[in-house]
This record gives C-alpha cells, sequence and structure tokens, in this order.
C-alpha cells in the first residue's frame, strides 16, 4: 500500500534538513565560541545558545524522531520507555529554542529602549543566567511529557513505539496540562516577540529621527553616524530572526487554534484529512526554523561571513598542504 503523499515528502525532507541543519549549527557555535565576529559578549552568548537549541531539536526531533520512524521503525529507539524519554526531551529542546529566542528579543529591547538598564542587565554574566534558566524550566516545565505517551502495539510482550493516550482529551489534568503547553509555547513567544518587536522599532524609529535631526542642524549630514549603524544593524539581526521564526511557527499556531476553538482534535494520525496534513506541514516549518539562523547571521554580518569562510577554508587548505607534503 502506497505511503500518503505528505509522508513521502516528509521521508525525503526531513534527512535533507538534517544534512544541511547539524553541520550548519554545529559550524554557527564553532564561530561564535571563536568571538571574532564582532559582536558583544551578551549577544554572542545568546546567539550560541540558540544555537545549541536548534541543534537539539534537530537532534531530538528530526533525527531521533522524525527520520528514526521512517527509516528504523524497530530499532531500539523505539521501546516505548526510550522513545517516551525521546519526545520529553524532543519538547524540552522545542522550549529552548523557542525562548532562548524570546530572551534575545528581551535583551535587545532593554538594550534599545532602556539605555540606563543596559549596563546592568545586558551583560554576558546575565545572559548566562537567563539561558540556565530557560533550559531549567523547560525541563522541568516537559516531565509530564513522557508519562502523555503508551505503547502503539506490544509485540512478544514488548511495548513498541509511542501513541497518545486518548485520556488526553478526557481527564481534566492532562487537558489543563495541554492548554498550558501550548499557551506556553507558542502562543505566549509570539505575542512576546510582536510586542516587544514593535516597541523596539517604534523606540528605534523616534531615536533616528532625533539624532538626524540634531545632526542635520550641525551639518553633519555628510559624515557616517557609528550610533546609527550599530542600530541599524541590530534591528536588521533581531527583525530576521523574529520574522524567521514567526513566519516559519504560523501554519503549526493556527493549528493549535483550530484545536482549542474547534472540534478537530490535535495528533490524529488521518493523513487523508486536511487537518492532519496543515498539521503535518506546520511541523515540518518548525522544523526548519532550526536551519535558518546560520543563514540570518551569513547574511547579515560581515564578520561572521568571514569567519564561516575561515572555518571552512582552513580543512580544504590543510588537506592541500598534505597532498603537497606527500607529493
Amino acid at each position: 500500500m502506497a505511503l500518503p503523499v505528505i509522508i513521502q515528502i516528509e521521508n525525503i525532507y526531513y534527512p535533507i534538513l538534517a544534512i544541511i541543519g547539524v553541520p550548519a549549527n554545529l559550524l554557527t557555535i564553532v564561530i561564535l565560541s571563536r568571538g571574532k565576529c564582532g559582536l558583544s559578549k551578551c549577544i554572542n552568548r545568546y546567539l550560541m545558545g540558540m544555537a545549541v537549541g536548534d541543534l537539539m531539536v534537530l537532534t531530538f526531533e528530526v533525527i531521533l524522531y522524525e527520520i528514526k520512524d521512517a527509516y528504523f521503525p524497530y530499532s531500539f529507539m523505539n521501546y516505548t520507555p526510550v522513545c517516551s524519554l525521546n519526545l520529553a526531551l524532543l519538547f524540552v529542546s522545542i522550549d529552548c529554542s523557542v525562548w532562548l529566542t524570546v530572551a534575545f528579543t528581551f535583551d535587545r529591547f532593554v538594550a534599545i529602549c532602556y539605555p540606563t538598564l543596559r549596563p546592568k542587565y545586558c551583560t554576558e554574566k546575565t545572559a548566562a543566567v537567563v539561558i540556565a534558566a530557560v533550559c531549567f524550566f523547560s525541563i522541568i516545565e516537559n516531565v509530564p511529557i513522557y508519562f502523555l505517551y503508551e505503547p502503539r502495539e506490544i509485540i512478544d510482550n514488548v511495548p513498541w513505539s509511542c501513541s497518545v493516550k486518548s485520556s488526553l482529551y478526557t481527564v481534566h489534568i492532562w487537558r489543563a496540562f495541554w492548554l498550558f503547553e501550548t499557551i506556553l509555547t507558542p502562543f505566549a513567544p509570539f505575542v512576546l516577540i510582536v510586542l516587544l518587536n514593535s516597541v523596539t522599532i517604534r523606540n528605534i524609529v523616534l531615536a533616528n529621527r532625533v539624532r538626524s535631526g540634531l545632526r542635520a542642524n550641525k551639518k553633519f549630514e555628510n559624515d557616517t553616524d557609528p550610533e546609527m549603524e550599530n542600530r541599524r544593524k541590530s534591528i536588521i539581526l533581531l527583525l530576521v530572526i523574529s520574522s524567521s521564526f514567526i513566519l516559519l511557527w504560523m501554519v503549526i499556531f493556527i493549528c493549535f487554534i483550530f484545536v482549542h476553538f474547534t472540534d478537530v482534535l490535535y495528533l490524529e494520525e488521518n493523513y487523508n484529512d486536511s487537518f492532519s496534513i496543515a498539521e503535518q506541514s506546520g511541523y515540518m516549518l518548525r522544523c526548519l526554523s532550526a536551519c535558518t539562523n546560520t543563514f540570518i547571521y551569513a547574511s547579515s554580518q560581515n564578520k561572521f561571513r568571514d569567519e564561516l569562510m575561515n572555518v571552512i577554508k582552513r580543512p580544504l587548505t590543510l588537506i592541500t598542504n598534505l597532498i603537497n607534503y606527500v607529493k
């Protein structure tokens, strides 16, 4: 029997995503750890945390869940206890990735809109504390996920694979937990990112108008303004990262709204149903968001692009030197 079209697409899509996304995030981590991209230590710490979070999403969702189910359905990873643990870690990685994006957005909001607080809040130490707190609460909050699944089938008394318990839709405590889970991710991040970006952009536009007016009065219009240039670079990086997150999460965000305000069920596996197809498409786009930041940095940050080229050229140079030495 032929697989549904959406599953056939996923079986090609996820391996390609892993092949591109894992090296891209590893390269990002290596480059940012060198600290030569011209970014502040605070921003550098947040971007590195986001890259690690994205790498976790690719590991637990793309490789150990999607690819494993498609190509290794009866591997050790598909024992129900191991599968449940992987799904719990999957949700932890998603929450870390999403809320670190929110934390970075909030850091830039403080830096731009509240300059008096910037020296105290926008520091490497504060960034480290925030990242650790996000990871800790993501782990604690997702512990119940492990108990949300039951065996999909029993083979020789061995529980295989994971299926959502029917009690998710009937037991009040599970329904309350899932409502809290969906509010936490992605409802709250959507609202916070849109709100913080709106205020930040408004503040930058007003500040730039005032600064341009002052410089015009002093006849500095032909001079380069380093402060305005720094603001421009900050807002480009912030907006592109935030916009990418919002666009790639939009489909699954809409699906979550449908689940809570209509009669459709979440996590159903009827792949001939339009909602299930939309939901699976949303997951595909959500996973894509774990691959985009490296390309965003490369396209918007000249020094990051230079460091990326240096890292790529180094092994090629070593191989060339080795070949020449052998000759």
